[in-house]
């Protein structure tokens, strides 16, 4: 089953952007600058879902308040989770977005798989934009 749910996601992302299969069959592009990768999980019998993880920046700044501007901009945003890890490098976040996917069509997946890209790239704008000011 999650094999029918990522050729639909495979066909949506099509429409936007080219499209790889992974060795391991999970999906991976870019949205502008933003690295995404869409896999398939049955969590339990009956239960499959699509996870997309978004690396919307890496690298930034130690000294920076990243972790207050996720923790803000995460009230304002309704289509995945933000994550901060600190690495010896620096900050990296994520934008991660779990939904059960079952059932959805083309043309509906295509549009709830923007809505997230489109929001882990505004937030990749924004940490930039103020990482650099």
């Amino acid at each position: 089953m999650t094999d029918l749910m990522l050729d639909t996601a495979k066909k949506a992302l099509e429409r936007f952007h080219e499209v790889r299969v992974d060795d391991d069959g999970a999906l991976s592009f870019l949205h502008g600058e933003v690295p995404c990768a869409l896999q398939g999980v049955e969590l339990s019998e009956g239960l499959q879902v699509l996870s997309l993880t978004c690396v919307v920046a890496w690298d930034l700044p130690t000294d920076s308040d990243i972790p207050i501007r996720l923790a803000e901009r995460a009230g304002q945003g309704m289509f995945g989770t933000l994550g901060a890890v600190r690495t010896n490098r620096g900050w990296d976040v994520t934008l991660r977005y779990v939904f059960p996917a079952t059932g959805l069509d083309v043309e509906p997946m295509g549009t709830l798989l923007m809505l997230v890209v489109s929001t882990a790239s505004q937030v990749r704008t924004e940490l930039l934009t103020g990482a650099n000011a």
